[in-house]
């Protein structure tokens, strides 16, 4: 299964993929770290598209298109802020990976980045949110076969070391 799944350090608004995933706010408006990021990158034109399609439940996920972006989607997925652990946050974060897979399936996309969605601002702790990630993309890779490849991007050398930790403890070499 990890040779459909990569992990790398970089930018996810660089990705020559069919779909970048943003860890989104509930008002879709854009914000900062990935999220600024990325509607920087997309131009205005991602606000207007995102803001037509209304607030966004945390752990769901909506789609609009890239704009200026190289992707030709970006799928909008609000993940949980961190509040303790026992307000639902893991199943929240599993949920907006596991609808993003949905949306991918929807629009026939068969490549998607990643970023690790709520462990910036949202303060998810790092290492259990990279465990969630990679079981939940694992999964979806396994049960949406049109899905050709994933990426997690990781933006720092700390997030890509938590991410590839999860791969060796989750995977089975191949």
């Amino acid at each position: 299964m990890t040779d459909r799944l990569n992990i790398i350090l970089g930018d996810i608004t660089t990705q020559n993929v069919d779909a970048i995933v943003n860890a989104a706010n509930r008002a879709l408006c854009g914000g900062g770290g990935v999220d600024g990021a990325i509607h920087r990158a997309a131009g205005k034109d991602l606000l207007a598209a995102s803001r037509l399609l209304g607030p966004c439940d945390t752990g769901d996920a909506k789609l609009t298109l890239g704009f200026n972006l190289p992707a030709q989607y970006v799928i909008h997925a609000v993940g949980p802020v961190w509040q303790g652990g026992d307000r639902n946050e893991a199943v929240d974060l599993a949920a907006c990976y596991r609808r993003a897979f949905e949306l991918a399936s929807e629009h026939q996309i068969t490549t998607i980045a990643f970023p690790s969605i709520s462990t910036g601002a949202y303060g998810f702790p790092l290492s259990k949110a990279a465990k969630i990630a990679v079981a939940t993309v694992l999964a979806g890779l396994s049960n949406n076969p049109q899905v050709k490849h994933a990426t997690f991007v990781c933006f720092d050398r700390k997030t890509l070391n938590a991410y590839l930790a999860a791969v060796k403890q989750l995977a089975p070499p191949a």
